[in-house]
């Protein structure tokens, strides 16, 4: 049989680093109200003239091919997660596409929030276990600091939200201890309103963007934050328990857990209904706030990076966000 395994990890941050006291001169807010919300104390902002959407991506993508050993003339094809795309269309995978000198190969732009690098990773697994390729480059990456609403009105969401990107790479592997295990997606389109953000949409009269379109806030993050939590907490545990049942797993197998990083009582609580230890789940958004796409391969990487994750070691990612959607992924290291 065919599996797949990650051979390579990449992250990359923007240098600019915005703390929560930075906030506190832009809105009404404190640092002490961000953290006991969130549990965030920084974030980092991309610089506009030095970062996009792609090239962060690319640099994530360019160390993740250099610790697997490869070249990126070697990657058969990319899967690229994201909700801040450089350009309505084409998609930011075309354009990081370009920047790794690559021609030919398939690449898909994938829109599923929070839990994009894990829906991008089953995507890429079915297709390396299928034979039809060998090497996939899987992406997230998100610029979201250029459209947050920055004032106190916008507050409660703009405190959250980060930059950054991280990458993985899968080949094709014949080991069957060291692969992706399984994955397991959801969707909810019920909840489709409870956050998102309306415009630019094509559905509008006219133009999508207007000056009453902008002065309206449809631009803005729409989050009713009750109920994202109340299904996010539910979720999270459903998610991972199907991935553990499925293998006749249980949470006792379980080395690491590497969940979106959304909130830090979301990880708390989750943590303490499976019974693990905090040194078994992996929290970064103390200094990275919420990346959405980019959350789980930023941490994972760090997590690597630290020796955190072992040969053999059976370490879980999964995901909450907007759709509603959420997902995990079940690994043996």
């Amino acid at each position: 049989m065919t599996f797949s395994r990650i051979t390579g990890l990449g992250y990359y941050v923007p240098d600019q680093i915005v703390t929560n006291q930075d906030l506190t001169k832009i809105m009404d807010t404190t640092d002490e109200w961000i953290q006991e919300r969130t549990g965030i104390r920084e974030r980092r902002y991309f610089e506009y003239g030095k970062d996009t959407n792609s090239s962060m991506a690319t640099a994530a993508s360019r160390q993740a091919l250099e610790r697997a050993g490869l070249e990126p003339s070697e990657v058969d094809m990319i899967v690229y997660a994201t909700i801040t795309p450089d350009y309505f269309f084409p998609g930011s995978a075309f354009l990081m596409q370009r920047e790794l000198g690559l021609e030919s190969i398939p690449v898909f732009d994938i829109r599923q929030q929070c839990s994009g690098f894990v829906y991008a990773l089953s995507l890429a697994d079915q297709y390396i276990k299928s034979g039809l390729y060998k090497t996939v480059l899987v992406v997230g990456s998100e610029i979201q600091s250029s459209w947050i609403d920055k004032s106190t009105a916008g507050r409660s969401t703009a405190v959250i939200f980060g930059d950054g990107a991280g990458a993985a790479v899968l080949q094709a592997s014949s080991d069957p201890e060291h692969r992706i295990i399984s994955t397991h997606l959801h969707a909810d389109g019920r909840y489709a309103e409870e956050l998102y953000v309306r415009d630019p949409g094509s559905s509008r009269p006219d133009r999508p963007v207007t000056k009453e379109l902008l002065e309206a806030g449809g631009f803005n993050v729409h989050m009713n934050g009750n109920t994202v939590f109340k299904h996010a907490i539910q979720r999270f545990g459903e998610v991972i328990n199907e991935a553990l049942d499925a293998n006749g797993m249980s949470h006792k197998d379980l080395s690491l857990l590497v969940p979106h990083q959304a909130n830090i009582r979301i990880s708390e609580y989750v943590r303490q209904q499976m019974g693990l230890h905090s040194e078994q789940v992996i929290n970064n958004i103390q200094r990275f706030g919420n990346t959405t796409a980019a959350s789980i391969p930023i941490a994972l990487t760090e997590a690597w990076e630290d020796g955190k994750l072992n040969d053999g070691d059976v370490i879980c990612l999964a995901a909450f966000g907007s759709g509603f959607t959420w997902a995990s992924a079940l690994i043996q290291w």
